[in-house]
């Protein structure tokens, strides 16, 4: 069994880089518990990523997640930084919910990070499911029961108010990424005018994940159970940027078993043909999805304190968001051309 020393220093680590000497592989060892290692992706961010098993229930007890590169010994060290916050704040219920940080160790001459494995099922898991998505009501419960933990989140966390603030470096990332685009300016100047728009809104600042879509969102028997992967949070953030993320990587892949061309199951006047169909038609589709994603956002901006009003508003500098921050150039790209190809509040009011 893990010590349950370890267990207990989560506030009291040393810096990443002056981590105690073990290995990964020596602490796993010395655990007593069963190591399976996942695989990493090739993005300069790649992670492996080693959970410890307790041989007697077969669950997860501790997740190491190992750098590979040094943007991801980077994006390591910045998660460690904000959850170590995140297990000193009042929390109540919700401290079960967000991984905690029991130890660092070394892996090829980078610090790895030891943490409480949290229970549940990846939200992936049921949505990849034959007629997850097509099911109003399913999705009604998947829509319910994540707006159910981020407003219990948000609002533990939140401070003083301030603008909606949905740039923070977008701008001029994706001038920096994009400069050979054709169009470009036009998408910018766009762009301003929707940060313009949305910050004539007032919202408290929380502590905000940074990338939650639901493959980084763990459930079990309808309640939200675990959020992970927070290496993209900030502790005193624009709130807005959860709700926002969530909703379009849901939409997203609504199309991904039709075949191309075909209508998609479930989702009258949705066909899957251009990359973002999805996406495309919660925001100016019709139907029981494109009702439920709005209302998402409407409800989430009100909650804040914003108009509903501005959900167009949102969503738009949402992809925009990916469009420049996403490791992956192609989907950055892809992001790029959806943010052009859908009109904004202005010209849906006009038809």
């Amino acid at each position: 069994m893990t010590s349950a020393s370890a267990l207990e220093q989560s506030s009291s680590l040393s810096p990443l880089h002056a981590a105690a000497g073990q290995s990964l592989w020596s602490y796993a060892r010395s655990s007593g518990l069963r190591a399976l290692v996942l695989g990493a992706s090739k993005d300069p961010n790649a992670k492996i990523t080693v959970l410890l098993i307790s041989p007697e229930s077969g669950r997860p007890v501790l997740a190491i997640k190992a750098p590979t590169t040094d943007a991801s010994a980077r994006a390591v060290e910045a998660e460690v930084s904000v959850l170590r916050e995140l297990d000193r704040c009042r929390l109540g219920p919700l401290v079960a919910t967000i991984p905690r940080v029991v130890d660092l160790v070394e892996f090829d001459g980078r610090t790895a990070a030891v943490m409480t494995a949290v229970p549940g099922i990846p939200l992936t898991t049921s949505y990849l499911q034959w007629r997850h998505t097509r099911s109003a009501t399913r999705v009604a419960a998947d829509f319910a029961t994540v707006r159910t933990w981020i407003a219990a989140f948000q609002c533990a966390t939140a401070a003083e108010s301030a603008q909606v603030e949905m740039d923070n470096g977008v701008s001029d990332r994706l001038r920096r990424r994009f400069f050979e685009v054709k169009g470009l300016d036009g998408d910018l100047e766009r762009l301003t005018r929707i940060y313009e728009r949305l910050r004539r809104e007032e919202v408290p600042r929380t502590t905000v994940h940074g990338d939650f879509w639901f493959g980084n969102i763990l459930q079990d028997g309808g309640r939200v159970t675990g959020a992970v992967d927070w290496e993209a949070s900030s502790l005193a953030g624009e709130p807005v940027r959860d709700l926002v993320r969530f909703a379009l990587m849901y939409a997203l892949y609504l199309d991904r078993r039709t075949r191309a061309g075909r209508p998609v199951a479930g989702h009258p006047g949705l066909l899957a043909r251009n990359w973002g169909a999805g996406v495309a038609y919660a925001i100016r589709g019709n139907g029981w999805f494109p009702e439920l994603f709005r209302g998402f956002l409407q409800d989430g901006l009100a909650r804040l304190g914003a108009s509903p009003e501005r959900w167009v508003d949102a969503a738009l500098a949402g992809i925009a968001e990916v469009a420049a921050f996403t490791d992956d150039e192609a989907f950055g790209r892809a992001h790029l051309l959806l943010f052009r190809s859908l009109r904004g509040p202005e010209q849906l009011r006009a038809t």
